[in-house]
């Protein structure tokens, strides 16, 4: 077994043990979200600030953005066509069917992937960049400006200022420019935030298991969007993020593991927030989070022994 995909397997075993922790009742369903806002708020943006601090930011851009952006706009264009086209749905729906079939969870399951099993925490930074600063602002416009939304519009500098309140994004964006400009990094502020940064990992894992051991017992549904949606996530994106990286970019080997693991990664739990807020397609999110979060974890783990 390769040194990657024994690290895959140290991280599925760390969830599994969340898992088994909440069906067991060590850990009660409400502590997940205890566990999430740790990691979320604190814990992971230490990761991210320190390592993207000290990466190599044309490594990190290079390869991972540009296979991430062609995937994505494939399949939410596969997604559109067949949505609006064939099957009529809303502007609404067809958001968030699109934010279904694209939007990764890269916080709280990229970054400890990135960080274990790649050993680069900062590869999933342009992804997270991207999602929380172009692609939910644009999201955002279209759902409040439909009518069969909230309902309630948003102050354009609300929009704008949105993803800046998010810990992940500033983390990121220190990290970026601390890289970018060679800021020096003291060994006595760093070492408090590499200690924080050494939690990400193991927390993050939990709480993604507790969540699963919960989550199991919600109702989920099989219809067509749902279908669709899981399918394009967790086929068509890291088959299409690997062939870029594959015949376009001609990387080989380990190389191409990083672009097609990152684009395996499954529907992020954001989108079914942002369909409780907007009051649309509650069940679509909901069914491809959960449908593809369980397809993800034998994925990721095939896909590693493949190109390790």
């Amino acid at each position: 077994m390769s040194a990657v995909v024994g690290a895959f397997v140290a991280l599925v075993a760390v969830a599994v043990l969340g898992y088994l922790v909440g069906l067991a009742g060590v850990l009660r369903p409400e502590d997940e979200l205890v566990l999430s806002r740790l990691a979320f708020y604190v814990a992971t943006p230490a990761l991210l600030f320190a390592t993207v601090a000290r990466a190599d930011l044309h490594s990190i851009f290079s390869v991972v953005l540009v296979t991430n952006l062609a995937s994505l706009v494939v399949v939410q264009m596969i997604f559109l066509l067949i949505a609006v086209l064939l099957w009529r749905r809303s502007r609404s729906e067809a958001t968030v069917g699109v934010l279904a079939a694209s939007y990764v969870n890269a916080g709280n399951l990229g970054v400890p992937i990135a960080a274990y099993v790649l050993g680069n925490g900062a590869l999933v930074a342009p992804i997270i960049l991207f999602q929380l600063l172009v692609f939910a602002p644009v999201a955002f416009a279209i759902l409040d400006g439909d009518r069969q939304g909230s309902g309630r519009r948003v102050q354009v500098r609300a929009m704008l200022t949105r993803p800046l309140r998010n810990p992940l994004t500033v983390a990121s964006l220190l990290g970026l420019v601390a890289a970018a400009f060679d800021v020096p990094l003291p060994t006595i502020l760093m070492r408090p935030i590499d200690l924080l940064a050494a939690a990400a990992v193991p927390v993050a894992l939990i709480a993604y298991g507790l969540s699963l051991s919960a989550g199991a017992k919600d109702s989920i549904t099989l219809q067509r969007d749902v279908v669709l949606a899981v399918v394009l996530k967790t086929i068509a994106q890291p088959l299409i993020a690997y062939a870029v990286a594959r015949w376009v970019l001609d990387l080989r080997g380990t190389a191409l593991l990083a672009p097609t693991l990152l684009a395996a990664l499954p529907t992020a739990q954001n989108v079914y927030v942002y369909a409780v807020h907007y009051r649309t397609s509650r069940t679509l999110a909901r069914s491809a989070v959960l449908i593809s979060t369980l397809i993800s974890i034998p994925l990721m783990t095939a896909i590693a022994g493949l190109l390790a």
